[in-house]
């Protein structure tokens, strides 16, 4: 028996912080975005998770898809599901964060992304979506690997 509920349903999303340490200090993975919305801007790597596809299953996908990096361990950082976050609709995402090591760490735009580099972590582009604010609460939150002492 198949349920339905009259209520709309909003699409899920994915993005995933990917941090690195560099000599400079420490930087971010960001993506080009290639398609509508914010096209041109940069973003998080990340995108829609597929209908039967797990959360973390669809970050490491789109994080491959779209970097070329694949391999990272992922932790879930926190849900954000502002309503008009997404001007193409209601859209709730799960956010996952990482360190990755200097031995993989060229990134290589894919899939939707028209470029795919590192950005130092004081130094942002504009982002797109609610990127800033993610990024503000997760530079507030996260221990980075030697960053104290």
């Amino acid at each position: 028996m198949s349920y339905t509920y009259n209520y709309p349903r909003p699409a899920v999303t994915v993005d995933c912080l990917i941090f690195r340490r560099f000599a400079s200090g420490w930087h971010i993975l960001l993506i080009q975005r290639d398609k509508p919305p914010f096209e041109g801007a940069w973003a998080f790597p990340g995108g829609f998770v597929d209908i039967d596809e797990p959360l973390l299953a669809a970050a490491e996908r789109e994080l491959e898809e779209e970097t070329g990096l694949g391999g990272t361990d992922l932790e879930q950082f926190r849900t954000f599901g502002q309503p008009g976050r997404d001007p193409r609709g209601r859209t709730i995402s799960v956010v996952y964060y990482g360190f990755i090591d200097a031995a993989h760490d060229t990134p290589r735009a894919g899939s939707d992304a028209r470029n795919a580099r590192w950005f130092k972590i004081n130094d942002l582009p504009r982002l797109a979506f609610d990127h800033s604010r993610i990024i503000e609460m997760a530079l507030d939150r996260l221990d980075f690997p030697g960053q104290k002492g």
